[in-house]
């Protein structure tokens, strides 16, 4: 009787060891797999960023058409917001490493080099419509989060209804020289934020909702 219990407490403890041993790998595993989607997202966003600077550097050495401009801007937008919402699966899970920080902010330098690189066009060509949504990634205030996520919806909808519409969601506090001068030029007290055609500033989402309809 005693030999089997004995026995039992053995197959106990193996089978604990054994649990907590496949729970280990399994973590190893996830752990690996979210290492090398942020190292591919890494490469996406080094070339992106080299591929932004390219851009620039064409629309001022060019005499582009209003139609080249919009399309290629509309295209680079896409391409970056497209990359960027990858990250949204680890901004979810609330545990926000200094990588995906990192990696988080040079996805906003890339949208502040759109935001600049429209500066000028956006006087001369008349056939777009240039919305810069500047928000907080990092607050802890629930209101704010709640407010930032319908803004970021309602934008998003009026997006889809138009096409020739450069939407650029940066996150204001992420310590970027070029976008803090952009956010001191015009003046921005608070976020959210929302800057048409760099003329206009709306703060709250009834004023949002009445520009649109």
């Amino acid at each position: 009787m005693l030999k089997s219990k004995k026995n039992v407490l053995w197959e106990a403890l193996i089978v604990t060891i054994v649990i907590f041993l496949i729970g280990i790998f399994l973590g190893m595993l996830i752990e690996t797999g979210n290492s090398n989607k942020i190292s591919n997202l890494y490469a996406r966003s080094e070339i992106s960023l080299a591929d932004g600077t390219a851009t620039l550097q064409l629309f001022e050495d060019y005499n582009l058409s209003c139609e080249t401009i919009i399309q290629s801007n509309i295209a680079f937008a896409n391409k970056v917001y497209d990359e960027a919402k990858l990250l949204e699966e680890y901004d979810a899970s609330g545990k926000l490493s200094d990588s995906i920080k990192l990696l988080h902010k040079k996805y906003d330098l890339l949208r502040t080099m759109l935001w600049i690189n429209n500066q000028n066009f956006i006087k001369i060509c008349d056939n777009y419509n240039l919305v810069v949504y500047l928000y907080e990634y990092e607050t802890e205030d629930t209101n704010k989060k709640a407010t930032q996520k319908v803004f970021s919806k309602i934008l998003l909808d009026i997006k889809m209804e138009n096409e020739n519409m450069i939407l650029i969601p940066i996150a204001a506090d992420q310590e970027i020289i070029s976008l803090n001068l952009l956010i001191e030029e015009y003046d921005i007290k608070q976020f959210p934020a929302v800057v048409i055609n760099n003329e206009k500033i709306l703060y709250n989402l009834d004023d949002l909702r009445e520009e649109f309809n």
